[in-house]
């Protein structure tokens, strides 16, 4: 098989039996096991001791995390031949050591996830999904301690997580009879050792706990660390002791979309008003923003007055365009903040045309 040779000392070991507490708390070490191994499990996180903000801080200081689009190309060339694997994003980290970690993965998270939407009806056709399974049985039962699905995986370029997701589907088909429900195929993916089939389940595995950018491990990670940065968020605000409104309870007070937080008394950064800031623990790119521009910001903005938003893993030097219409744009938590008590408007203003 012509394609990306794993190493035994790449690989992770293999899930643990289900049932118990042990089990549970054996998957969280194993999920910071495969991040240390990546580097996505710095010192805020093998240190609790040390403060998130001095973590972050400390982070800053040293890497890139705001780019000019010139900059931003050049990232995403390397990204277009790398696979969605610790490996593929250890390669990037080495090319480009000058930015932050960070912003290299959601980079390249986010780069791959459109490069799997334009190829997406090529690897769900019910040839390719058959030719697949056969050539992952024929391979499996040749090299039994051979890592095939993940190697299949990056030979045809297909993220290891949804080859998984191909693989598994197929094989519950021919075991029932029928399509499987997405409930049983979904479990299944979170806990591989369901699975009837021990080989398969060691190769779901596998490509579960390598993949970056797919995939149950993926989900949990990116909304554990969402949470975390509205948290910091907050925490950043009470250290000032800024009033706010939390997204919480602005649903509470009937708020059915709503920035992460509402400043009770406005803010001045940078010589702009800020009345809300909402937290995104991602990189910002043309795409996204202008998507998060469309359906939440300008919505913000026309119910509730101008605000911040904050992409924690940097954005686009260029994207920062809108600032006299009222969105300001940060990588972090601004320094140089003061209060308006006198900056209260008789009603926000409406959407720019």
């Amino acid at each position: 098989m012509n394609s990306f040779l794993y190493t035994e000392q790449e690989l992770i070991p293999p899930p643990p039996p289900p049932s118990s507490q042990g089990a549970v708390i054996a998957s969280r070490a194993w999920s910071l096991l495969s991040l240390k191994a990546e580097g996505r499990v710095g010192a805020c996180a093998a240190s609790p001791r040390l403060s998130q903000s001095k973590c972050r801080g400390q982070q800053s200081s040293r890497m890139r995390m705001r780019l000019s689009r010139a900059e931003y190309k050049e990232v995403v060339r390397w990204t277009e031949q790398l696979r969605p694997t610790r490996q593929g994003v250890r390669t990037l980290r080495e090319r480009l050591p000058g930015h932050s970690q960070s912003t290299l993965l959601s980079i390249f998270s986010l780069e791959y996830q459109k490069r799997t939407k334009r190829t997406f009806s090529r690897h769900h056709a019910p040839e390719v999904i058959e030719s697949h399974y056969q050539r992952y049985l024929m391979e499996a039962k040749a090299h039994p301690a051979a890592p095939v699905l993940l190697q299949l995986a990056n030979e045809v370029d297909l993220s290891p997580a949804l080859m998984a997701r191909l693989i598994l589907d197929r094989f519950l088909q021919g075991l029932e009879g029928g399509m499987p429900s997405k409930t049983v195929l979904n479990s299944m993916l979170k806990e591989p050792s369901l699975i009837p089939d021990q080989m398969l389940a060691k190769h779901v595995y596998q490509c579960t706990i390598n993949d970056c950018c797919y995939g149950p491990l993926v989900d949990c990670i990116k909304h554990a660390i969402g949470q975390e940065h509205e948290v910091l968020l907050c925490d950043k605000l009470k250290e000032r002791n800024l009033s706010f409104l939390d997204e919480n309870q602005l649903r509470v007070m009937g708020y059915d979309k709503t920035p992460d937080v509402i400043l009770e008394v406005p803010i001045a950064v940078e010589g702009h008003i800020v009345h809300w800031i909402e937290s995104k623990a991602s990189f910002g790119d043309d795409h996204s923003h202008r998507t998060y521009l469309n359906e939440q910001f300008w919505s913000y903005w026309n119910r509730f007055g101008p605000g911040l938003v904050i992409y924690w893993y940097g954005f686009i030097e260029e994207l920062d365009c809108q600032r006299d219409r009222g969105i300001l744009l940060k990588d972090g938590f601004p320094s140089d903040i003061v209060l308006c008590h006198a900056a209260r408007q008789d009603g926000p203003p409406r959407e720019p045309e």
